[in-house]
């Protein structure tokens, strides 16, 4: 039985010059892994909005909060498996 592909998605709003540099460490660090980034605009969801807008950026991987302000470089590379 295969696991389940993982999800790595970059919550984040324009403007945002943290974001921006977390999209680049976190595509970095998903390249490393063979996954895709998905980012998501919480301003363009009144739910995600509420509850991520005054903390972005925001990483989650596979749905769940794994970060936010900064990517955890070593944290996120260990449970990638890829450090």
């Amino acid at each position: 039985m295969t696991e389940p592909a993982r999800r790595l998605q970059l919550l984040t709003r324009q403007g945002c010059h943290l974001c921006v540099t977390a999209a680049e460490t976190l595509t970095r660090l998903a390249g490393e892994a063979g996954l895709p980034v998905e980012l998501v605009d919480v301003d363009a969801d009144v739910e995600l909005q509420a509850e991520y807008g005054d903390r972005v950026p925001v990483v989650l991987l596979d749905g769940r909060e794994h970060s936010h302000f900064t990517v955890d470089v070593l944290r996120l590379r260990r449970d990638l498996g890829t450090g």
